[in-house]
């Protein structure tokens, strides 16, 4: 049992004792002491004991604070001279007590630097609550932690980059979805919980950091390849690139311009050709960077640090340099979308293609397909191939996307038919294949001479480009 004195006066005093009153925190029992019939709500608590006294009395406070062992003391109290006479008082009974002192005069020095004092602003709170209900304002946590903004709340809007994605597709580092709220209950989410439109992701990390991550959920659909990441970044690799390095470029400078406000970071590995070097660095601008890189030791850590520095969300790259086994690791890892060059040039894609996958996975990868589509004007296909006619368990998957359509106001177009989807892709023309992102794309030649499984073959296809997107951890194959 802790006891707490209460040195109230005025209006503020008589609401915070009816609010002890009311929330009734059974390890507690409150002292007040008042000289003013006002000072204190008709109906008190039964752990309230009223005693009627001025502690501007130096005698009386020490009575009072003889009488019982308090932990703490709150001087609440409208007269600025009695507030400060009383904390002279408990200070001179006992130096060690935490004591918390309402200041209402707008006057900063009340109580500065003193120890064991916590001085409560009126005007600033006041203030600090009137600018929470501004929009575009996040809700952040004030008396818990460092109340600095490293926990916040974040209302999820319709049309939010976020919304429909799982948390474990979600890279969250230096900052972390601790709980999400929905419909008045708590989710402690998993790698594997969507996050829905009007949810409420209760968010920890740097305050830095979670201004940008407010920012990116309360951004609408259609400024891809948010919330990734803001910008671009070709990996060229000149053991595997060189022939089609200026070819990568334009596609990528293409991709720039269908974007809003994005940069374009390219990174060169393995240099070999210094002429062409001087050629693609003839393309640098305002929004183009280009760097070379002319040591090969550990090329992970420098795609890493590259990526975090400049704020990649979207990765352009050949086949063969993702194949390589520690490029691919680092970009699993660092959950980007990653695009893979194809034979036809993307200037001439018309169509996005989803072949039919896993549930969780054709449910992860949805956000990022309609805002792709829509940012470059492709029509979205939703393909379902499969040899056994099995179109029955897939009618969630479906109706998953139908329901997106309808939100993001696009279209998705629905095909099912009897058939290998891999052969079904290889006859299309002029498509970008939207697909997850997996730990493992490589399979030996005899396993794909009998698979149909769409990751066994997207790496060994050079005809379509591809997007490949990050889904959620713990879903894969």
């Amino acid at each position: 049992m802790k006891n707490i004195l209460i040195l109230a006066d005025g209006s503020i005093a008589r609401h915070f004792v009816e609010w002890v009153g009311r929330k009734r925190v059974a390890d507690n029992r409150y002292y007040v002491t008042c000289f003013h019939e006002d000072a204190t709500p008709e109906k008190l608590g039964k752990n309230i004991q009223l005693i009627k006294a001025d502690p501007t009395s130096y005698a009386r406070i020490r009575h009072i604070m003889d009488e019982a062992k308090f932990s703490h003391v709150f001087i609440v109290m409208e007269n600025k001279e009695d507030a400060l006479y009383s904390l002279t008082n408990v200070r001179l009974v006992a130096d060690k007590i935490r004591i918390i002192l309402v200041n209402q005069w707008d006057d900063p020095t009340v109580g500065q630097d003193m120890e064991n004092v916590t001085v409560l602003d009126v005007d600033e709170l006041i203030a600090a609550h009137l600018y929470d209900q501004l929009p575009n304002v996040p809700v952040v946590a004030q008396n818990v932690g460092l109340g600095k903004g490293e926990i916040m709340e974040i209302h999820v809007p319709f049309g939010s980059t976020y919304a429909f994605r799982h948390v474990g597709s979600i890279l969250q580092r230096k900052w972390q979805i601790a709980a999400i709220y929905r419909k008045g209950k708590q989710i402690l989410p998993t790698a594997a919980t969507t996050i829905l439109p009007n949810d409420s992701l209760l968010v920890l990390g740097k305050p830095l950091v979670l201004e940008g991550v407010y920012r990116t959920i309360n951004k609408r659909i259609g400024l891809f390849p948010e919330p990734f990441g803001k910008d671009l970044y070709l990996l060229l690799d000149f053991r595997v690139d060189r022939e089609q390095a200026l070819f990568f470029l334009k596609e990528s400078l293409y991709l720039l311009e269908r974007l809003e406000e994005k940069s374009l970071f390219v990174r060169i590995l393995y240099p070999n050709d210094f002429a062409l070097i001087d050629e693609i660095k003839a393309y640098e601008s305002e929004s183009v960077t280009i760097s070379v890189c002319y040591d090969d030791k550990d090329i992970s850590h420098l795609i890493e640090y590259d990526i975090q520095e400049y704020d990649i969300g979207l990765i352009l790259s050949s086949i063969e340099t993702l194949s390589d086994e520690k490029v691919m690791e680092t970009l699993y890892t660092l959950r980007k979308v990653v695009y893979l060059f194809g034979d036809q040039p993307l200037y001439n894609i018309r169509k996005g293609i989803i072949l039919m996958d896993d549930e969780r996975k054709m449910e992860s990868i949805s956000s990022t397909a309609f805002d792709v589509s829509e940012s470059l004007g492709l029509e979205l296909f939703l393909c379902d191939f499969d040899p056994e006619g099995d179109f029955e368990s897939k009618k969630i998957v479906i109706e998953h996307y139908e329901t997106l359509a309808h939100i993001f106001n696009m279209e998705v177009r629905i095909e099912q038919k009897i058939a290998n989807p891999i052969r079904e892709l290889q006859q299309m023309e002029s498509v970008l294949q939207i697909a997850p992102f997996e730990k493992e794309l490589n399979r030996g030649s005899l396993w794909r001479l009998i698979s149909t499984r769409i990751q066994d073959f997207l790496l060994t296809s050079h005809k379509h480009p591809k997007l490949l997107v990050p889904y959620a951890l713990g879903d894969d194959a």
